[in-house]
């Protein structure tokens, strides 16, 4: 098939061409507006207790999460009489504004929320629900900041946070990430592929299919943010994942045809060889990246799930357009592609001199010693990752120069209690009879567990396990207006993320009256959480039994398999030992500048494994069909290791090279669990391209020997049906004429 492809490509080249250009101007067309239809955040599960929590309070009570704070200081204290009637008439102007659900101000609450007044009383709280999800939320507060933020009033001073800032600062530096990364990526990759192909036309050409790779998937993506919600996230992986796997892929490539006319083959056969040898390759490699990045679909949150459906299209659309742009590039420029040469090529040296074919003799000779150190090493390097403490993204991600994390760290060292940190515990079961005396003691209880500073429901407000307050008018919104139903307020102290987490599960286990659903932003982050511990097993079974599968119709081995994923797997232990050492313990933050918060996000180390895995078995095929092919040719199993890697190695050094400058990329991200994938990416590429594929793969070979490559017969026959092979040998030549590579 591909063979018939290559004559086609040959034959219509110009049209070729002429429909990559059109589709990659759609793509651009659509992807200049493609932010408008994404969804910023996407990193909650919406089957959480907490999301129920929040649509019951929506549905039922019309009450919104308070996500907008409004911290207003006034030289003349907050209680100053002007600043009271301006402080006043500003929490009634918000409260009538289009999209303004709610609004709970310092000076209409009054002795009621005594923690929305700073200690030294030169700043006080309004709090607002900005109605919608958090791409609307984001959108209305950016129409509603020219007019509350700065100085409103005479003496009043405001200035904007709470999570819809936050959430709209991260979408925002998200976006910009994206543009920056790119044009910084480009440059960069164009110095490394120059180094690597001697020539400034031919390095241009993964970076042309880089482009026209990442403009097709933004134009997908735009249609399938049509008909289900992505997040803004996505975008980052479509350039990310695109320049890497173009990169990757083109070397591959351009590496095996001029591999072919170096033994003497017309460009037009040397052409065809390429694409049925090195073509099946980027196939079953596209295929393989696919499958891995599709195991983020598996988690809940909005930002995994586009992540996957974004890495699904980028890796397939990448190789679509390597197998079709590439060729007729190399078609049209013919020897013009190493026009523009700036450095010397490399002399070809005979395959037993290469230095990948002598450093896997080498390692070969001593497998037990290389096995065991490089093994042990690894290990060591991954320790810390036993001390690893999950967390949840929040303000500390963003820089200090974020308005949403300064008026949060504001609340925390001016404020008494936790007003906009307050849980939430809806009853939405609670039978009107008899529930007042159970709402009393539920409430009461609740107020007594540990850093509680008050708990408001409809029967009063209590603190310290009694009652401090009787009902009044506003205790009356705490019920449901058909009287089913009740929701609780539970205000803790100015306390740290981890005494606030341990709160939430306090009061979940604590027994309630009826169903208790427990929301709110600590509550949010809990599940968050949560729920990616809980998918872990279902994703990572899913991911070794699709790998298995593949990597045998790959080499038609039962234990191979087996070995390339142990060894991909051992060499992200390193990656995994920096990410703890360097973020959660903070010995990174001197060179990065992030705020060192003693925890992990924990969409990281997934989001780190699914992309360095799928990259690390995207090296394993390169190698791994090469190692085939020439163990098929006749060459023992030894022998075929060290061929092997001579063919590929350098191919698959060089690959890791410019994938880690595209992944550096990362590093000038102003979001710290971005930055973490900037370090991590490039690790895990770099160590899976050397110590695994030169050391341990050449070890674990050497020490299976013939065996190695075992199948019992049944499974044998299966791989001689539908197995994929790498392989040179012409396939039976398309009935129409093929003209001349070089040709017009």
């Amino acid at each position: 098939m591909l063979g018939r492809l290559s004559g086609f490509l040959l034959r219509r080249r110009r049209a070729v061409l002429l429909l990559a250009v059109v589709l990659a101007m759609l793509g651009a067309g659509s992807g200049g507006v493609l932010f408008d239809r994404l969804k910023g955040g996407g990193f909650n599960d919406p089957g959480a207790d907490s999301s129920l929590a929040a649509e019951e309070l929506t549905e039922r009570f019309g009450r919104e999460e308070l996500n907008l704070v409004l911290l207003v200081r006034a030289e003349a204290g907050v209680d100053d009489p002007a600043v009271v009637a301006a402080g006043t008439a500003l929490g009634q102007r918000l409260a009538g504004e289009d999209g303004i659900a709610q609004v709970v101000s310092y000076w209409e609450a009054g002795d009621q929320a005594p923690g929305l007044r700073a200690e030294d009383g030169d700043a006080a709280l309004v709090l607002a629900a900005v109605e919608g999800d958090e791409t609307a939320a984001g959108k209305r507060l950016a129409e509603l900041t020219p007019s509350y933020e700065g100085e409103v009033a005479e003496g009043l001073d405001v200035r904007l946070g709470g999570s819809a800032v936050i959430n709209q600062e991260l979408s925002e530096l998200s976006e910009r990430d994206a543009i920056r990364g790119e044009l910084l990526a480009f440059p960069l990759l164009l110095l490394v592929l120059v180094v690597v192909f001697g020539s400034l036309l031919a390095a241009a050409l993964p970076l042309v299919v880089g482009l026209v790779t990442i403009l097709l998937t933004l134009g997908l993506l735009w249609l399938l943010a049509g008909v289900t919600d992505l997040s803004v996230f996505a975008v980052n992986v479509v350039t990310i994942l695109g320049l890497g796997l173009s990169v990757d892929y083109s070397l591959l490539m351009v590496n095996r045809y001029r591999e072919e006319l170096a033994a003497g083959r017309e460009p037009a056969a040397a052409l065809r060889l390429m694409m049925v040898s090195a073509g099946r390759t980027v196939i079953f490699s596209a295929v393989t990246v696919a499958v891995t990045l599709a195991g983020l679909a598996w988690f809940p949150a909005l930002a995994l799930r586009s992540m996957a459906y974004a890495g699904i299209a980028v890796s397939l659309l990448t190789a679509v357009v390597t197998l079709t742009v590439l060729p007729v590039l190399l078609a049209v420029l013919g020897p013009r592609a190493n026009a523009g040469r700036l450095l010397r090529q490399r002399a070809n040296t005979a395959v037993e001199n290469g230095f990948w074919h002598r450093l896997a003799s080498l390692v070969m000779r001593r497998a037990v010693p290389v096995a065991t150190l490089g093994t042990l090493l690894l290990l060591a390097l991954g320790a810390p990752f036993l001390n690893i403490r999950l967390g949840s993204a929040d303000e500390r991600g963003l820089p200090e120069s974020s308005a949403g994390r300064q008026v949060a760290e504001e609340l925390r060292a001016d404020f008494d209690a936790g007003e906009s940190d307050a849980l939430t515990v809806v009853l939405p079961t609670l039978e009107p009879a008899g529930s007042a005396a159970e709402l009393d003691a539920y409430a009461g209880a609740l107020s007594g567990l540990d850093d509680v500073a008050r708990v408001d429901a409809a029967t009063g407000s209590y603190a310290a396990g009694a009652r401090a307050a009787q009902a009044g008018p506003a205790h009356a919104a705490f019920t449901a207006a058909d009287g089913a139903g009740s929701y609780l307020t539970v205000v803790p102290r100015a306390v740290d993320n981890r005494a606030l987490e341990e709160l939430v599960a306090a009061a979940r286990a604590l027994p309630a009256p009826a169903e208790a659903l427990v929301g709110g932003r600590t509550a949010v982050a809990v599940d968050s959480t949560g729920s990616i511990l809980d998918r872990l097993p279902v994703a990572g079974v899913s991911l070794l039994l699709a790998m298995t599968v593949l990597l045998f119709l790959l080499t038609g081995s039962v234990l191979l398999p087996l070995v390339a994923m142990a060894l991909s797997a051992l060499g992200l232990t390193a990656t995994f030992g920096a990410l703890v050492w360097g973020f959660q313990d903070g010995h990174l933050s001197g060179l990065l500048g992030f705020t060192v918060t003693g925890e992990v996000v924990s969409t990281v180390p997934v989001l780190l494994f699914a992309c360095a895995f799928g990259l690390g078995m995207d090296y394993q095929v390169f190698l791994l069909s090469r190692i085939r092919e020439e163990y098929e040719s006749g060459l023992d199993a030894h022998a075929a290791v060290a061929v092997g890697l001579e063919r590929v190695g350098r191919i698959v050094t060089a690959a890791a090279v410019a994938l880690s400058v595209v992944f550096l990329a990362f590093l000038i991200s102003e979001i710290s669990f971005m930055q973490a994938l900037g370090v991590g990416l490039p690790l895990a590429v770099l160590m899976d391209a050397t110590l695994i594929r030169g050391a341990l793969l050449p070890a674990a070979m050497r020490l299976g020997g013939e065996a190695i490559w075992w199948a019992p017969p049944v499974l044998r026959r299966v791989h001689d049906r539908f197995g994929l092979r790498e392989s040179a040998a012409p396939e039976q030549p398309s009935a129409a004429p093929v003209r001349s590579v070089t040709g017009g």
